[in-house]
């Protein structure tokens, strides 16, 4: 049986793409026990990240997607706690704007990882980014969403390298069918639930952004 939890730490910084600057609180997420975690995306800030991992052994440090706000503080989390940072790779020139040294290992459709008995199973959701991926945590009825999806709709798509038509097909394909009851885990801002955002869908495609 797992004994794996979910906790979150927020940091706080700039979001800069196209050449546009904006303040944003981000989410940390951490999964695992008192003795081993995961942490999902490492933006602005390492320090409030280890403080919330607590000398606890970090598995992997998995990142959503190349957005900075994501991924700023990665390079230096990952040599604080000797973790390995994974990365999609469709999302390399995001990171290449950011770090200067490569990621150490990548992030695709289907990967696992295993924590405290739990495991957690990427899911390629392209739109936000080419290589925006989600990972879903069966047992925990969890899924961490980065910025694909939010708690009142689809991540933006109206920056360079994403697509709103894209993201939609990802959502409906990939992410609304998983059971209602599933908890979304954003990137930025409160949580959600699938069955709360699936009926919206044809909303979000009137809407058009």
């Amino acid at each position: 049986m797992s004994t794996a939890r979910i906790e979150k730490a927020v940091t706080s910084g700039q979001f800069e793409l196209d050449g546009g600057s904006w303040d944003v609180d981000n989410n940390v997420w951490i999964v695992g026990d008192d003795t081993e975690v995961i942490v999902i995306d490492a933006p602005h800030d390492a320090a409030p990240i280890l403080a919330a991992v607590a000398g606890r052994t970090v598995k992997a440090i998995v990142l959503t997607h190349g957005h900075n706000d994501h991924i700023n503080a990665a390079v230096e989390l990952g040599r604080a706690t000797g973790a390995p940072v994974w990365f999609p790779p469709a999302d390399r020139m995001l990171w290449d704007a950011e770090h200067d040294t490569a990621p150490d290992e990548d992030l695709v459709d289907g990967t696992t990882f295993t924590v405290a008995g739990t495991e957690l199973r990427a899911i390629a959701t392209p739109g936000h980014s080419p290589g925006s991926t989600v990972l879903h945590a069966e047992e925990l009825g969890a899924l961490f969403s980065g910025d694909t999806l939010f708690n009142g709709g689809p991540g933006a798509t109206g920056r360079s390298y994403s697509s709103f038509d894209t993201i939609i097909e990802s959502l409906r394909d990939h992410v609304l069918g998983l059971p209602p009851e599933t908890v979304v885990h954003t990137g930025h801002g409160d949580d959600t639930t699938v069955g709360a955002e699936a009926p919206h869908l044809d909303e979000w495609i009137a809407r058009g952004h």
